[in-house]
C-alpha cells in the first residue's frame, strides 16, 4: 500500500476521518447561541419542539437555538439524530436535556449531534464536576473518545469539541440553592438555568412557580450567578423577562405554545367565530 493511500486512512480526528474520507474535509458547526454569549448578547432557546419537521420549519425565524426535552418528553436516542439534523438545516444550536446527571447520556446526546446539553438538578459541586468531566474531551474532562455527527469529514474534531460544546445546568432546587456557592467554581459551564417549576415544588410551594418566595429565591440566585461572572438563565415570558434581564439572566427558555394560542384568539376573533 503506497504512502499516500496509508495517510488517507489513518484515522487523525473523528467523524469520517476515520473511516477514510479523510480527503472530504469539513468543519465543525459554530456554536451559534455559544458564540452569542461570548459576544454578551441574550440567547432565546425555544421549548417543546420535538420533532425535525417543526424545527426545520422554524429556520425562517433564525432562532437561537432549540430545546429538545429528553427529562419530560419523548427525546431519546433513536431521534436525537434526526432532530438535530434538522436544528443544523436551521443554523441553530440544538440542546438536549438529559433526564439526570449520568455521563454516559450526556455524552450520548452529544455523539448523536447535539450541540449542547442540558443537565437537571445539579445540586452539588460534585454533580457539575460529573457533567463537564462528561460533556468535555482531556484535558477538561473525559468524554468517551468516539465520533459525534457534528464532527464528520473534520480531522480537527476532538481538537474542537470542547470549545463547540454548550453546558447548561438547572439550579432548581433548596439544596442547589444551598451548595451555589460551590456550584459556581466549576469551570467550563456556560449556563446556570434557575428553574422555577422544580424549586417552586422543592420550597414547599407545589404548582405555584411564581409565588413571591419562589421568585425572591430565584432572583437572589441569578443576582449571586452573574456577580460570580457567570451566565445566568431562567425560564422566560413576556411577563418576567425584562425584570430577569434587569437582574443580568441572558439565557431564556420560553415555550413559543402561548404565542400560537395568542394568534390563532386573534384571528379567531378578527373573523367573529364563536369558540
Amino acid at each position: 500500500m503506497d504512502r499516500e493511500r496509508i495517510d488517507r486512512n489513518e484515522p487523525k480526528g473523528g467523524g469520517l476521518a476515520m473511516t477514510g474520507f479523510s480527503h472530504s474535509i469539513r468543519t465543525l458547526r459554530t456554536n451559534m447561541a455559544k458564540a452569542r454569549l461570548a459576544a454578551g448578547q441574550h440567547v432565546i432557546a425555544l421549548e417543546g419542539l420535538n420533532d425535525a419537521d417543526t424545527i426545520e420549519r422554524l429556520g425562517p425565524m433564525n432562532p437561537h437555538a432549540v430545546w429538545l426535552e429528553g427529562e419530560h418528553n419523548l427525546v431519546s436516542p433513536p431521534n436525537i439524530a434526526d432532530m438535530t439534523r434538522a436544528a443544523d438545516l436551521a443554523n441553530t444550536t440544538s440542546i438536549v436535556r438529559v433526564n439526570r446527571v449520568e455521563e454516559g447520556l450526556i455524552y450520548q446526546a452529544l455523539d448523536l449531534g447535539a450541540q449542547g446539553v442540558a443537565v437537571p438538578h445539579v445540586d452539588t459541586r460534585e454533580d457539575a464536576e460529573t457533567v463537564v468531566r462528561a460533556a468535555k474531551f482531556s484535558p477538561l474532562g473525559k468524554r468517551g473518545m468516539y465520533g459525534s455527527r457534528q464532527g464528520l469529514g473534520d480531522p480537527d474534531f476532538f481538537k474542537k469539541a470542547n470549545d463547540e460544546t454548550m453546558i447548561i445546568v438547572f439550579i432548581e432546587d433548596v439544596i442547589a440553592l444551598d451548595n451555589l456557592d460551590e456550584i459556581l467554581k466549576v469551570d467550563h459551564i456556560d449556563v446556570f438555568l434557575v428553574g422555577p417549576g422544580d424549586m417552586s415544588q422543592s420550597m414547599g410551594h407545589l404548582g405555584d412557580p411564581f409565588h413571591p418566595e419562589v421568585t425572591r429565591a430565584l432572583e437572589d440566585a441569578v443576582r449571586k450567578i452573574v456577580a460570580a461572572g457567570r451566565t445566568a438563565g431562567t425560564v422566560g415570558n413576556h411577563e418576567n423577562v425584562a425584570r430577569y434581564m434587569e437582574l443580568g439572566a441572558r439565557f431564556f427558555l420560553t415555550n413559543p405554545l402561548p404565542w400560537i394560542g395568542a394568534g390563532y384568539e386573534d384571528l379567531r376573533q378578527r373573523v367573529g367565530a364563536e369558540r
